[in-house]
C-alpha cells in the first residue's frame, strides 16, 4: 500500500502529507476497497490540458484526472491535480484552497471506488461522499 504525491513543473507544498494519507486511506476502506499505489501528481493548468487532449480527446481545462488501474477491489491509480484550476475554483466557490483541494483529492479516489459524475443523480451521490469524506478530515473519530 502506498500513496504517492510528487509534483512536475510546479512549485507546490501539500500540507499535512501524513494526515491525508491516513484520511484517503479510511475513505477507500470505508468504501470496501483495498488500497494498493494511488500516485497523486500536481501540475499547472497546461500540462493538464496536454493530457486531457492526449489521452481522452478533450479539448478543455480540468481540475483533475483520474486513471484507474484498479485489480478487483484493489486501488490502484495516477491522479493528476491542477493546482491553478483548483486555486481558481477555490475563488470561484469561495472557500479556502486546501478545502477544494482536498475536495478534488478525494473526488479522484472516489472515481476509482466505482462513483461516477456524469448524470445529476451521479453527480449528488458523489458530492455526498465528499461532503462526508470532508467531515472525517475536518474531525476524524478519536480511538
Amino acid at each position: 500500500m502506498a500513496i504517492n504525491f510528487s509534483t512536475e513543473n510546479i512549485v507546490f507544498d501539500l500540507k499535512q502529507k501524513s494526515k491525508l494519507k491516513i484520511w484517503i486511506g479510511s475513505i477507500v476502506k470505508k468504501e470496501k476497497y483495498v488500497l494498493g499505489n494511488l500516485n497523486y501528481t500536481f501540475v499547472s493548468d497546461e500540462a493538464l490540458l496536454k493530457i486531457n487532449i492526449d489521452f481522452l480527446k478533450h479539448n478543455t481545462y480540468t481540475d483533475i484526472i483520474t486513471f484507474n488501474y484498479n485489480e478487483g477491489k484493489k486501488i490502484l491509480g495516477d491522479i493528476f491535480i491542477s493546482a491553478d484550476r483548483v486555486k481558481e475554483n477555490a475563488k470561484k466557490f469561495e472557500v479556502s484552497f486546501e478545502e477544494e483541494l482536498h475536495r478534488v483529492m478525494i473526488h479522484g479516489v472516489l472515481h476509482l471506488c466505482g462513483f461516477k459524475d456524469k448524470s445529476k443523480a451521479e453527480s449528488e451521490l458523489m458530492r455526498k461522499k465528499e461532503n462526508s469524506a470532508l467531515r472525517m478530515l475536518k474531525s476524524p473519530k478519536k480511538g
